[in-house]
């Protein structure tokens, strides 16, 4: 073998180890991230067992996404197995047999849905509490009051197995779970009446946030399979999807069945479980809202 080749291989071999190396590094960092401890302060919500709390709870806990992980009946199930070493099964929030939540106070799921934080004060790695973390007093109240009372179903244990990579780029703060992106010293929000007003649809939207960005300018959704397609651009800026919605019954209508105006299916890691099942009101709303953002460029 000529030197030249052999130093190249030698080369690339210590690169290549030099890479194996780093990568072990930030997935071992990552996981000892997952076992930092967030400490917060929690606001005390008040405990509600009213008929009109639980249904307004059940409402919420069906049109805002938290079917898409625990399912309809609360018992968990597995929403990402993409055969290639990330698979996530939510929880049991039932008190069924399995169940993470049958020693719950208030608090527990208060700084759990706002704040993205475990009982044990670790971070929900998986649990998308931005979409929740400006939830009004009253609406938390309302969903704790519905999630207390759901009939027990038996759920397996939570899993979160997360690929090498995935762990190295978490560690790196590339991806980042729900309790470093809130911000955990705003108080709760005023609530805002129920109407097809702005002001509602962006309360509503923020049910969005945790794929479509804070700003709702879409783009890839970081920690997502690699197959998952980016995030919409919900804003009217340069690539918007909401050039294909006229008016709002427009929008309404794909929410309602999973397709876009001319027929072609939008894809199926949108929540449609959760989103077809919003009123008429909140559609309206958030149509609205989405409508007056400033424009944005997709990813911006």
């Amino acid at each position: 073998m000529k030197p030249w080749i052999k130093r190249s291989a030698i080369g690339a071999l210590m690169l290549v180890a030099l890479g194996a190396a780093t990568l072990w590094a930030g997935a071992v960092a990552g996981e000892k991230k997952m076992r930092r401890l967030v400490d917060v302060q929690v606001a005390p919500i008040a405990v509600r067992d009213d008929a009109a709390s639980i249904e307004r709870g059940r409402y919420l806990f069906m049109s805002r996404g938290c079917t898409e992980c625990h399912g309809v009946d609360g018992a968990g199930r597995t929403f990402i197995d993409d055969g290639k070493g990330m698979r996530v099964h939510a929880p049991n929030i039932t008190l069924g047999p399995g169940s993470v939540v049958a020693g719950y106070g208030t608090d527990d799921w208060t700084r759990t849905i706002r704040h993205g934080v475990k009982p044990d004060g670790r971070p929900a790695i998986i649990m998308p509490s931005e979409d929740y973390a400006r939830l009004t007093a009253a609406d938390l109240a309302a969903l704790v009051a519905y999630l207390r009372q759901m009939p027990p179903a038996r759920g397996e244990p939570a899993e979160v197995r997360l690929p090498l990579p995935v762990k190295a780029l978490y560690a790196a703060g590339m991806i980042r779970d729900a309790a470093e992106k809130i911000d955990h010293r705003l108080p709760p929000p005023a609530a805002v009446p129920d109407a097809v007003t702005t002001a509602h649809g962006a309360y509503v939207a923020n049910a969005c946030i945790g794929c479509h960005g804070a700003q709702l300018a879409g783009g890839k959704i970081p920690g997502a399979p690699p197959e998952w397609p980016a995030a919409a651009n919900l804003t009217p800026g340069a690539g918007s999807a909401m050039a294909r919605y006229a008016d709002a019954d427009a929008f309404a209508a794909m929410l309602r069945t999973g397709k876009r105006p001319d027929g072609s299916a939008v894809s199926p890691v949108m929540p449609f479980l959760a989103l077809k099942e919003l009123n008429d009101t909140d559609v309206r709303a958030i149509y609205l809202h989405l409508k007056s953002l400033p424009a944005l460029a997709t990813g911006e």
